[in-house]
């Protein structure tokens, strides 16, 4: 069950020549591809581009009755080696998934697939995480784009610009024979827009009429001698073809006047370029619609760069700037050779004024901007202060959203027996992985170590193998159901049966890749239509040969987990150990139970929901409860007692019935102030008649503790 169903937009999909289409940034790429006549389509989940695999997903009636074959990939490796269709046959594919860390675990195909060359238009769709709203490390997809010579294409943010990238992307590829990629940032997926649609176009080779007349060719092939003859073609066919194209067909565009009598200019990647004008309108220099009173080189295609554009541009200018995100500066640096020889006098300005690192937002964007006017233009020079957008009393009381686990998120009870266990047997080192429980390592809980990779969090600790006489203790390995499948059951599992590892792996399976987004994987317990599900952890753990392996289908019950994890950390056993903790992401829970009530409620139907309290009179005021659970509905709130100054724990009305407040509290030997309630919508007759008495006895009994209160104060 995906996070958002988009059921009901993918019927935009079907708008034919001429007809305004309306929506968000991936329904645009989506109809850009159907409009392109592409043969297949793939990819891995993941931010920004997660909901881009979901559309892919529910259009895929649509997607079959236009001969196009839809693929969710277990990786993003198996996603780029899909591109291999591309090499011998006149097929046009497209995959997705998040970089730079999707990037790296295709790598090794996507090398392979930039060797070679293809004969089809071959587009790799990369959401490109950088920046505030990114959760991975800072790096880019551009180095990997020069490495192996792909070109890499970086849209300006419109629905018109996005679905023309996506077009000319395949003509590029099929141009130059060389696999394009297409870089999308967070707010090019999810901005809304229009554009007029053309007509879907079946693709002239379907993936099965390929297979029925197979193509060798053995010069594409990455094998001696055909190998060291791909660079040499990269470089003298591939390259030129790659600018010729780029060059004639205006893929970078032009904005501004020609000149300025300041002579000055500025060169921005395409994604950024909606920043940039919004920059330049808080100083005045542009308005809302893109009227700028400088020149600007918009690069579309940030590589390669075409070193004629580069030329016509910077001629006649004493100073330009160079707007790109990152470190290192691989545009600033082409720009200078370029106009070097080109035998032009221009200063290309760039991170000596633009921050080296960081999301270039249009506040960064300004102040950067009018730094580089006030040394090469200061007529234009804006003041500063007048130009700001968001004066910075307002700026401080905008709240601060750390990351945390969900309300009643199943991963958080894991976590708490992990404390209960550290607190009899001591610290130990923990390796942890990619997912939702990758917050572990923030408070409360401060558990984990390192982190390497989608579904190495097993790899990360299998160089702490524990040896007699040491005193060492085994290492606790985390990994997600998403990342097991991904990565883990390979080089973690396997790898630990195989060098005869003695460290414990929990494998956390909450029935999705919930941190994506919700989307079935394997293991999840849910029917889908289009794939085969309810495949058993369980079961793929003993096939690799794990001897030591333990279920809980609970999470919540935490003595269970305590129990349990402490006999992995001290059994005499050898061998890998591990533990798969079931319980469905709450998320998902929701999204399913609340319709059903909703719908329940409607017709008047008995609906029940269970929710937890604290007795404020019974509370001692320690807070122990929240350092072991860390739940956001367990806050706190002022002691009723006036006698009594520290405040008291309180569970808010978001509270989803997990149970998991009560389960520490009974674990961990806490106060016994938590109550469970049931909460009765629709309530029968005898119900309300129970009620009915119950309040009234326990008025009678609140009335007569009241006087017995004010007769032992006077």
């Amino acid at each position: 069950m995906a996070e958002r169903s988009f059921k009901k937009e993918v019927t935009k999909l079907t708008a034919g020549e001429g007809e305004t289409f309306t929506g968000e940034g991936i329904l645009a790429v989506t109809k850009a591809l159907l409009q392109s006549g592409v043969a297949y389509v793939g990819g891995y989940q993941g931010s920004p581009i997660s909901h881009l695999m979901d559309v892919f997903a529910d259009a895929n009636d649509l997607l079959e009755s236009l001969g196009v074959h839809f693929e969710a990939s277990a990786s993003e490796a198996t996603a780029a080696a899909m591109l291999a269709a591309s090499v011998n046959y006149p097929l046009r594919g497209a995959v997705a998934w998040k970089s730079v860390v999707g990037t790296n675990v295709a790598s090794d195909a996507l090398s392979n697939v930039a060797s070679g060359g293809v004969t089809g238009g071959a587009l790799i769709i990369v959401g490109e995480d950088y920046g505030e709203g990114s959760s991975i490390m800072q790096e880019r997809t551009h180095a990997f784009a020069m490495k192996s010579q792909m070109w890499l294409i970086d849209p300006r943010p419109n629905l018109p610009s996005i679905v023309d990238s996506v077009e000319q992307a395949f003509r590029l590829s099929e141009a130059s024979n060389t696999p394009v990629m297409l870089q999308l940032r967070v707010r090019s997926c999810h901005m809304t827009g229009s554009f007029v649609a053309k007509d879907n176009v079946r693709p002239p080779l379907t993936v099965g009429e390929a297979a029925a007349h197979p193509v060798r060719d053995t010069d594409r092939i990455v094998l001696p001698p055909a190998n060291f003859l791909h660079e040499v073609e990269k470089i003298e066919k591939r390259w030129p073809a790659g600018i010729a194209y780029v060059r004639d067909n205006k893929l970078n565009e032009w904005f501004g006047p020609e000149e300025t009598g300041e002579g000055i200019g500025l060169i921005v990647q395409g994604g950024l370029y909606n920043n940039v004008n919004r920059a330049m309108e808080l100083i005045g220099l542009a308005d809302a619609y893109g009227e700028s009173k400088l020149p600007i080189y918009c690069m579309n295609v940030a590589y390669p760069v075409i070193p004629e554009e580069v030329a016509d541009f910077c001629r006649n200018k004493s100073a330009v700037l160079i707007l790109e995100e990152g470190q290192p500066e691989f545009i600033e640096h082409e720009l200078n050779t370029l106009v070097r020889r080109a035998g032009l006098d221009t200063r290309i300005v760039g991170k000596d004024t633009m921050p080296r690192s960081g999301e270039y937002t249009a506040e960064v964007i300004r102040k950067g901007l009018a730094k580089f006017l006030a040394d090469h233009a200061p007529a234009l020079a804006p003041e500063l202060e007048a130009a700001n957008p968001l004066p910075a009393p307002v700026a401080k009381e905008i709240p601060q959203r750390p990351a945390g686990f969900c309300t009643g998120c199943p991963e958080r009870p894991i976590f708490t027996a992990m404390k209960l266990v550290e607190r009899e047997l001591g610290p130990t080192h923990v390796s942890a992985d990619i997912g939702c429980h990758l917050f572990s390592i923030l408070p409360p809980f401060n558990i984990g170590n390192t982190t390497m990779g989608y579904g190495l969090g097993a790899a990360g600790a299998s160089a702490f193998k524990p040896k007699e006489g040491e005193g060492s203790k085994r290492s606790i390995a985390i990994m997600g159901d998403g990342g097991f499948w991904h990565n883990g059951l390979t080089s973690g599992i396997g790898n630990a049966v195989f060098n005869k590892d003695d460290g414990v792996t929990i494998i956390i399976d909450n029935g999705y890749s919930a941190a994506t987004g919700g989307q079935d994987i394997l293991s999840s317990r849910a029917d889908n239509k289009n794939r085969v599900t309810r495949n058993l952890i369980t079961k793929a753990v003993r096939g690799v040969g794990a001897k030591w392996v333990r279920e809980t289908t609970r999470t919540y019950d935490i003595p269970k987990m305590r129990d349990m994890l402490r006999e992995a950390l001290t059994t005499p056993e050898k061998g890998p150990k591990v533990i798969v903790a079931q319980s469905e992401c709450m998320l998902n829970l929701q999204r399913r139970d609340k319709k059903v009530k909703a719908a329940a409620l409607k017709a008047g139907k008995r609906v029940v929901r269970e929710r937890f309290g604290v007795d404020s009179d019974t509370c001692t005021g320690d807070h122990s409860c929240i350092r072991l659970s860390g739940c956001p509905s367990l806050t706190i709130k002022p002691n009723p007692d006036p006698l009594r100054q520290d405040p008291v724990a309180h569970v808010e009305n978001s509270c989803v019935g997990c149970g998991l407040c009560g389960e520490v509290s009974h674990a961990a030997v806490l106060c016994p102030s938590f109550y469970r309630a049931h909460i009765v919508a629709n309530p029968g007759r005898f119900e309300r008649f129970k009620a009915k008495i119950s309040g009234a006895i326990i008025a009678r009994w609140q009335a007569g503790a009241e006087r017995e209160r004010m007769a032992r104060a006077f």
